[in-house]
């Protein structure tokens, strides 16, 4: 059996009132460079985030394509931007800086895996569904 590799990986939260510092977790992204890997994983879980919002409007298909752009920049294509053109660390990196925005991303958490997409898919269960 091969060694495993260390991955990381942090929580895509949606805030949908920042001064709250309400959220719902929307997805996942991890990285595992030892096997070139980053990818996000998300749904918009637009009832909770309703319930949550109250009575402020929130825009679903501008937090979808929020959530989007973290797919182009994993991805590492022109599509990505100049961000999506940077190591795979670096994007990491980027999408997890801490920001004050609707879109969030939890502290970045490390551990062990044999095989990332398996692991992306168990912490999207684990975490937001």
């Amino acid at each position: 059996m091969q060694e495993p590799h260390v991955f990381e990986y942090a929580v895509l939260r949606v805030v949908p009132r920042v001064e709250r510092e309400e959220f719902v977790n929307a997805g996942v992204i991890v990285l595992c460079r030892a096997q070139g890997f980053l990818q996000v994983r998300f749904e918009l879980p637009e009832l909770k985030l309703r319930t949550l919002a109250r009575n402020q409007q929130l825009d679903f298909r501008e937090l979808h394509e929020r959530l989007r752009a973290f797919e182009r920049i994993c991805r590492g294509r022109p599509e990505g931007g100049p961000i999506g053109q940077l190591s795979l660390a670096e994007r990491f990196r980027w999408l997890t800086a801490q920001r004050s925005t609707v879109i969030q991303t939890s502290a970045v958490h490390p551990g062990l895996c044999h095989d990332p997409d398996a692991t992306l898919e168990r912490l999207y269960q684990e975490l937001v569904l």
